[in-house]
């Protein structure tokens, strides 16, 4: 265990390196015991890569892309409906730039709030208790010394050396935000969940989208329904996939871009976005200095108590790999504090959500299908559609869904999938149910606001319940 007790020698007990949602409760964990603690980063990117060009910019550009489209309302008034016959990207991005504004005024007042000073540079290891924070005028540099640090940098997108990103014409998720026009056709390079969600953003602008993955499926960890759902929403966005496929090259002129595939194929359009996956950004940080190393994609390899192989610096947030979720990475920050101050703490529950911002959106808690299938154990589907509810019609959504996994042997709830209007909120219900270890029959007996999404629980839940008394009247009789 490392010695709680600090030596007077050092300017801070933490010193947390990148201000997104890891380093800013682990900063603010520390803080809350009565550590000294300093955070570092960047003066542009205070709140981290979550504020400034991933989680908040793309989910704000989401709800910029939603209302002005009108794509929420066209259920009801029709195909060609728009707030906005046409859509800039200033239109787009103006939303964008205020909510960033708004949340880095929040960062910052937290931490100072806590007292914990910021420190504006970027950080280097000079010796596993040094750091160096260098700013941007020339000589313009800070020696701060600590008995423990947090590393919680983030990531930014891979670039593959063979692609000439040029931010204009074939740019990165992150290059996706600095447009000067909303494109007429889009290749996306990548059909993960970053590149997904912007490929349904840009689709229900009215960009003509071609998805390319090399891989013969796309979100393979989600439920195989749910994703059938979304592949043919977007294919009636005019979405067109190419799985199984390769980018052999991509070339540019002043017209626009040709993506060569290894089948021969060849693919026109407006621009090309790559989503390659991400890396650690851990390349400034002069690991070796401090006795460690992070791996090929510059992750940081870290124990269950998120520490790293030098025992008084812990990592957390996407800098260590997966899940790499702002959710998750905000408990592991401070949970890591905790942890390098010896301070008695609860491991976090097993039961952690999935959410996927396309439009329509997707969530998920729990086991699969696949994975109870594999494991063995029986179950039952129980399924209600959005077009079933009331509040469906209203809000005009007939396509959603949400999907419960049942139990059969002892009703318990295994899983919930919902894909549609509000899932990354409705799954909270289904989550919090699992998380009691609650049985279908809870949400058959519980009364729900009508008229309501959430009433799909009851209609899945009924659902699910006839289909066992069905079994069970059969095996008794």
């Amino acid at each position: 265990m490392t010695d709680p007790e600090v030596h007077p020698v050092y300017d801070y007990d933490l010193l947390v390196i990148g201000s997104g949602p890891g380093g800013q409760k682990a900063a603010i964990a520390a803080a809350k015991l009565g550590k000294r603690v300093a955070i570092a980063d960047r003066g542009h990117m205070m709140g981290g890569v979550c504020v400034n060009t991933g989680t908040i910019p793309s989910k704000t550009l989401r709800e910029a892309v939603l209302y002005l489209s009108g794509f929420s309302q066209r259920e009801m008034y029709g195909a060609s409906y728009r707030v906005k016959a046409e859509i800039t990207i200033d239109d787009l991005l103006a939303r964008t730039r205020h909510v960033i504004g708004r949340e880095v005024e929040i960062v910052r007042n937290q931490l100072l709030r806590n007292h914990v000073d910021i420190v504006t540079g970027t950080a280097r290891f000079t010796d596993p208790h040094t750091v160096t924070v260098e700013g941007h005028g020339r000589g313009d540099h800070t020696t701060v010394t600590a008995a423990h640090f947090v590393i919680a940098t983030g990531t930014r997108p891979a670039r593959p050396d063979t692609v000439a990103f040029d931010g204009e014409r074939v740019v990165d998720s992150d290059q996706i935000l600095e447009l000067g026009r909303v494109p007429g056709s889009l290749v996306v390079v990548g059909a993960g969940v970053i590149g997904i969600e912007y490929a349904s953003m840009f689709a229900a602008l009215g960009t003509r989208v071609t998805v390319v993955e090399k891989r013969n499926a796309m979100l393979d960890f989600c439920d195989p329904e749910v994703i059938e759902s979304l592949k043919f929403h977007l294919r009636d966005q005019a979405v067109t996939f190419r799985f199984g496929e390769e980018v052999s090259s991509v070339s540019v002129n002043g017209r626009g871009t040709v993506t060569s595939l290894a089948s021969g194929k060849k693919i026109p359009a407006d621009m090309v976005m790559y989503s390659a996956g991400r890396q650690g950004l851990t390349d400034e940080l002069d690991l070796e200095n401090a006795g460690l190393t992070a791996d090929r994609r510059g992750r940081i390899e870290v124990d269950k108590q998120f520490r790293s192989s030098v025992e008084h610096i812990a990592a957390v947030g996407d800098v260590i790999g997966f899940p790499a979720l702002a959710s998750t990475s905000m408990d592991q920050g401070r949970l890591a504090a905790y942890h390098l101050f010896d301070e008695p703490v609860r491991q976090l529950h097993e039961l952690q959500p999935i959410g996927i911002y396309t439009i329509p959106e997707i969530s998920f808690c729990g086991h699969t299908e696949a994975e109870l299938t594999s494991a063995a154990i029986p179950y039952e589907t129980g399924l209600a559609r959005y077009r079933e509810l009331a509040r469906g019609a209203i809000v005009g959504d007939s396509y959603g869904m949400l999907k419960l996994l049942v139990s059969s042997e002892d009703r318990r709830l295994l899983g919930v999938h919902v894909f549609g209007t509000n899932a990354t909120d409705l799954v909270h219900i289904g989550q919090a149910v699992m998380g009691c270890g609650g049985t279908v029959d809870y949400l058959v007996d519980t009364v729900f606001n009508y008229p309501t999404l959430s009433e799909a629980y009851k209609v899945a839940a009924l659902d699910a319940t006839n289909k066992i008394r069905a079994l069970e009247s059969v095996q008794n009789s």
